[in-house]
């Protein structure tokens, strides 16, 4: 049989977590850390020191160590920066377990991990997003406000993005929530932008984003709130971004990664508009229209126990879908078109268009990551392009093994046969699809909509568009 103590020293060796165990009297008897050396001694010279003489500006007030051993209670995720034994100043996030035997208390087990520059980086950001509004705040223009998009950057003629558009486009003066879904790379915070920079009363107004699956909860909470002098070892008076973005919008990205303690929080401000810094006893009125986003479906968030169910009814007040790249195909040629452009124009390129294989390609593909992957795909291409058309040699694998037939298309392609105007070639190609869906689906409308994985109201308007014969397909 293994030795369980070799097992244990070899995954001790390969954490990326340092380990201290205390004895009842706060005296280090067993220290192990990553090669990262976050406290600044090795594991000789620990054993047997106080935890303060190691952590020299620590008390036995600010110690988490002293804490757990005086109350008996664990005190886990906890963000602490301080100064180690060789005098540099660290930020680590801790868990701290007190150690029980028959009832009594018999000392204290802490798990760290560093997180300097993760919290060196997040007050960047915040510090950033205010000099970044300080500077433009007397722009006579709402650009610089922390945005770069409005309505007119969301590309599309479907009925799924006008009818998007025209209702987001009435709530642009409301002070009320927006709670957005979509998948991953269908431009949830191009819309909330959108939706800021479209209303009068805030967008002269700071927009700050924040993705709530970034950073751990203590963390976020005081970006989100700020915090207070003394309310942790090394914090400092630093306003949150909700007083960053007063009289504006904060938009909280992937809201159900929130924790849900954090949450409850949340709900709190949203209701009374009242923000209290973290140590802090003075409370601020703060006036911030808060937009939040999920890229699952919020209901099924709320199921599973990761969006608290009052939070998802107050965020809810004005519920946004943004419909995925394949359920709107038709837009398909207009964001073509419009990234080639950009493109164009950034790397110098003569490209002003596709082949009509290459768009029957581009309309086939599923596109998982939604308009993102269309946008980079294009990026990709225009990078290495060096012809005015894009072929199917051009595409990249993934796209183009979901063709068939693809290297004989791309013969006949460079041959230089008669090609159909693309508009025909892609209204025949719609059209045949629709058929061959139908034909498939013998009939039955709500199984061809789900082949076609679009709207079955949707598809109704399309077989009256192409004028297709429905009825002699049903069986």
């Amino acid at each position: 049989m293994m030795d369980c103590k070799y097992l244990l020293e070899s995954l001790l060796t390969y954490l990326n977590e340092g380990i201290l165990v205390v004895d009842t009297d706060a005296n280090v008897i067993f220290f192990n850390e990553p090669a990262s050396n976050i406290a600044g001694i090795d594991s000789e010279k620990a054993i047997g020191k106080n935890i303060l003489e190691i952590f020299p500006d620590l008390t036995p007030e600010t110690s988490t160590f002293y804490y757990v051993l005086r109350t008996k209670k664990p005190l886990v995720d906890y963000i602490m920066t301080y100064t180690n034994f060789q005098g540099n100043k660290v930020s680590t996030v801790t868990s701290t377990i007190p150690l029980i035997r028959n009832g009594e208390i018999v000392g204290a087990l802490e798990i760290y991990r560093d997180l300097t520059d993760v919290k060196e980086l997040s007050e960047k950001v915040v510090s950033l997003q205010k000099e970044l509004f300080k500077k433009t705040c007397g722009a006579k223009t709402y650009r610089g406000n922390g945005t770069i998009y409005t309505f007119d950057d969301i590309i599309g003629q479907s009925s799924a993005i006008k009818h998007l558009k025209e209702r987001a486009n009435k709530i642009a003066d409301s002070d009320s929530p927006v709670l957005v879904y979509g998948e991953t790379g269908t431009g949830k915070e191009l819309l909330v932008q959108a939706i800021h920079n479209a209303g009068s009363k805030r967008r002269s107004k700071p927009f700050i984003a924040q993705n709530c699956a970034a950073l751990p909860r203590t963390l976020l909470e005081g970006i989100l709130f700020g915090t207070s002098s003394g309310s942790f070892t090394g914090a400092k008076d630093k306003p949150g971004l909700f007083e960053l973005a007063d009289g504006g919008t904060l938009f909280l990205d992937e809201i159900n990664s929130m924790d849900i303690d954090l949450q409850t929080k949340l709900l709190r401000v949203l209701q009374d508009g009242i923000i209290r810094r973290i140590g802090g006893a003075k409370t601020v009125v703060v006036d911030v229209r808060v937009m939040a986003s999920t890229n699952q479906l919020p209901m099924e968030a709320v199921q599973r126990k990761q969006l608290r169910e009052d939070l998802y009814y107050r965020l809810n007040v004005i519920s946004l879908n943004i419909p995925p790249l394949r359920e709107r195909k038709e837009d398909i040629p207009l964001l073509v078109d419009y990234f080639i452009n950009i493109y164009s124009k950034k790397l110098r390129k003569n490209t002003r268009n596709v082949s009509p294989r290459v768009m029957s390609a581009f309309l086939e593909y599923h596109w998982p990551g939604n308009v993102r992957e269309l946008k980079y795909t294009i990026e990709s291409i225009m990078n290495f392009i060096e012809g005015d058309i894009i072929r199917m040699d051009d595409l990249p694998p993934n796209i183009s093994n979901h063709f068939s037939g693809s290297g004989d298309g791309s013969r006949r392609e460079r041959a230089g046969e008669d090609l159909p105007p693309l508009v025909n070639a892609l209204r025949d190609y719609e059209k045949a699809l629709i058929e061959k869906a139908i034909e498939r689906a013998n009939g039955n409308c709500a199984m061809a909509a789900r082949l076609l994985k679009v709207p079955r109201q949707t598809l109704f308007n399309k077989i009256k568009k192409y004028n297709i014969r429905w009825e002699t397909r049903v069986e």
